[in-house]
């Protein structure tokens, strides 16, 4: 039962980030401002998590909060939300939603290897399982670079019969020109992306630490989102100053703060403690298939063959590190097995 819990938590995770991916890329390209999304995106979020911990955490003491504990948060959620979600948006506004979602597979990648310069992870170039690790940290930089620098054919997937024409053009040269950014542009733009999921990858490899200290999930989850918005409303501040690209309305800047931010973030947390990272890092190609499927299916998104290339690539990658990582574990709780057996046949001989 609990394994059909976090499958289907999992599912939910990724369906919602590959919403996400669609739905920001069509506020930026009607003209949003990635900065004031991103606030509007945390402040819904605060709001709509307050009450929530407040319910269910007012019969129980939170967890002393410490100066060292509060520094740690706040950084916490500077470099792993804030950052990454001015980054990406960025990003976003360069490429396009299926570059995010195929990008999103180098998460775990760099997530291993952030935990190697931490000294929480090991790897033995001398073994099948370290040997594999390095091999997908090599195909995933093959991925980023053949998405970078190689395009190839555009895969026209039902162009002319997608369900949501965003562009409002008749002329198929036009429309190629209009979602196919220029090669600086999309450079630009993928090693943006890349830039987000580094910070991303860090929030995720020192959550676990900060989890230890400040153990109330829903209530670090809330604090996160509270300092983010505050974080997020100072750097929209210095990159906003039109009183329009604030105005607010009932719109996708309070639906993508309150589901994306309020809901994932919980059940990633509660993911993580219960099954580790590594099952969570799982299903992250998850993201980029449903992504490409609305992008093509819905909104028409032209997809380069480079993109398609780079994608596999990036999730063969991620694949050999988890297999890697896996065979480890195996091979690490076999011995501890052995030495517990040799114990008790020394106990018995005793």
């Amino acid at each position: 039962m609990e394994e059909n819990k976090a499958l289907m938590a999992v599912v939910v995770i990724q369906s919602i980030y590959a919403g996400y991916f669609v739905l920001t890329k069509l506020a930026f390209d009607v003209g949003m401002n990635t900065f004031v999304f991103v606030f509007y995106r945390q402040a819904a979020a605060t709001l709509f998590l307050a009450p929530i911990s407040f319910f269910f955490l007012r019969k129980t003491a939170a967890p002393p909060l410490s100066l060292s504990i509060f520094i740690k948060i706040f950084m916490l959620s500077l470099f792993g939300i804030t950052m990454s979600l001015d980054v990406v948006g960025v990003a976003l506004k360069y490429s396009s939603a299926s570059l995010g979602a195929a990008t999103s597979n180098t998460l775990p990648v760099i997530t291993f290897f952030l935990a190697v310069l931490f000294r929480m992870e090991k790897v033995n170039i001398k073994t099948s399982p370290g040997i594999m690790k390095i091999a997908g940290v090599v195909l995933c930089i093959g991925g980023v670079a053949t998405i970078a620098f190689y395009r190839g054919p555009l895969l026209q997937i039902l162009m002319h019969h997608h369900l949501i024409n965003i562009n409002h053009s008749s002329d198929q040269q036009l429309l190629i020109q209009h979602q196919i950014p220029d090669t600086k542009t999309w450079i630009k733009g993928v090693f943006l992306m890349l830039l987000s999921n580094i910070t991303w990858a860090l929030w995720l490899v020192l959550q676990g630490r900060v989890l230890k200290s400040y153990p109330s999930k829903l209530l670090l989850t809330t604090m996160q989102c509270l300092m983010s918005t505050v974080q997020s409303f100072i750097v929209a501040l210095a990159f906003a100053r039109n009183h329009a690209q604030w105005k607010l309305g009932w719109n996708i800047r309070l639906i993508s703060g309150i589901v994306v931010t309020g809901i994932t973030f919980y059940l990633q947390a509660w993911v993580i403690e219960n099954k580790g990272p590594v099952f969570l890092a799982m299903t992250t190609p998850l993201i980029m298939v449903i992504t490409i499927i609305i992008s093509a299916f819905i909104f028409g998104e032209i997809i380069t063959f480079g993109s398609i290339l780079g994608a596999l690539l990036l999730v063969g990658g991620l694949y050999f590190v988890l297999w890697g990582k896996t065979k480890e574990e195996a091979r690490a709780k076999q011995s501890i097995q052995g030495t517990d057996d040799d114990d008790v046949e020394k106990a018995c001989e005793g």
